[in-house]
């Protein structure tokens, strides 16, 4: 909605799903947003998912992937969001049926140096939490050792979105893929074969990442395990 850059409201989960949430207002609005956080509640309900008044935060909000942000990134994330429009915006709240867990205090993180690529996509590829939307659950939790492989279902006004196998294995995952149209998914939502990928993979929003950062995703996806497993 035109206006409402960051301000909250849009709904996940329903009566059927352990959750019903709603994406909170993140404008600096002092009665409806995070106008009165400070920088340091800011970085804690990033990397740990608690708020100021204690309260956990819950799904999607991928809090454990955002655990091991670097604490660079994180305050530059604060700064940012303190440069948005405030928007008074009232938000529903959200309802669990599950149990909240909060992360453990992060402390200092460092950077990770671009030097290491895989490494440095490795980190890339956690803080983008990837691996959430490609990794397939049994009862909200990662099936070990599929990691990357694919399988979770995504139901919008897209219609049904399954997630796609991003391991190398060249049969049924990315193995057989150039870097380059690795490269033109990531960022275009192109396949290689041509066709166009569904939301939720947010390549408009991966469109504007420097060559050096998508290298290095490409690079982790290479290094990781390559599962056979189609998408169903």
């Amino acid at each position: 909605m035109k206006g409402k850059f960051l301000a909250g409201g849009n709904s996940f989960g329903g009566p059927k799903a352990p959750f019903k949430s709603y994406a909170p207002n993140i404008t600096p609005d002092n009665d409806t947003g995070i106008g009165k956080w400070t920088d340091a509640q800011l970085v804690t309900a990033i990397r740990e998912g608690t708020r100021p008044d204690g309260s956990v935060i819950g799904p999607p909000m991928a809090i454990e992937f955002y655990h091991g942000m670097s604490d660079r990134d994180t305050k530059a994330i604060v700064a940012y969001l303190r440069t948005v429009p405030a928007i008074k915006h009232d938000t529903p709240k959200s309802v669990y049926r599950i149990p909240l867990h909060a992360q453990k205090p992060a402390g200092k993180v460092a950077d990770v140096s671009p030097n290491d690529k895989v490494r440095y996509g490795d980190y890339l590829v956690r803080i983008g939490h990837c691996m959430e939307c490609h990794t397939p659950l049994v009862r909200g939790r990662p099936v070990a050792g599929m990691t990357g492989s694919g399988g979770r279902s995504f139901k919008g006004p897209w219609g049904e979105a399954i997630s796609a196998n991003i391991t190398p294995d060249k049969d049924t995952g990315i193995g057989g893929w150039t870097d380059a149209q690795i490269k033109h998914a990531i960022t275009k939502g192109k396949r290689h074969d041509g066709s166009g990928l569904r939301p939720p993979m947010c390549y408009r929003c991966y469109d504007n990442m420097t060559d050096a950062d998508v290298d290095a995703v490409i690079a982790s996806l290479r290094a990781m395990k390559p599962i056979n497993k189609n998408r169903r």
